[in-house]
């Protein structure tokens, strides 16, 4: 198995409330006060780290398609077909 892949069992305590097991949350950097989204998908629930800063966390997201590309020219560009 990957590193990347840790499969453990949980068990919902009272309240329903979890606890994420010990080498997920040292893993993934997370300690008490941090949060975390929840989504459920059909019959599958994703737990995922929510970000300190969307900002930072989208920093460089999809870079190599602007690979090549000068963004002012790509703006300039767009500003003056709104133009015509």
């Amino acid at each position: 198995m990957s590193e990347d892949i840790i499969i453990e069992t949980l068990k919902l305590g009272t309240r329903c409330q979890m606890v994420l097991p010990y080498k997920i949350r040292k893993s993934l950097g997370l300690s008490e006060g941090d949060e975390i989204l929840v989504q459920k998908i059909g019959n599958t629930i994703v737990i995922i780290p929510k970000p300190k800063s969307y900002a930072d966390h989208l920093l460089g997201l999809h870079r190599d398609i602007w690979n090549g590309v000068d963004p002012d020219g790509y703006v300039k560009k767009e500003r003056d077909s709104w133009e015509n």
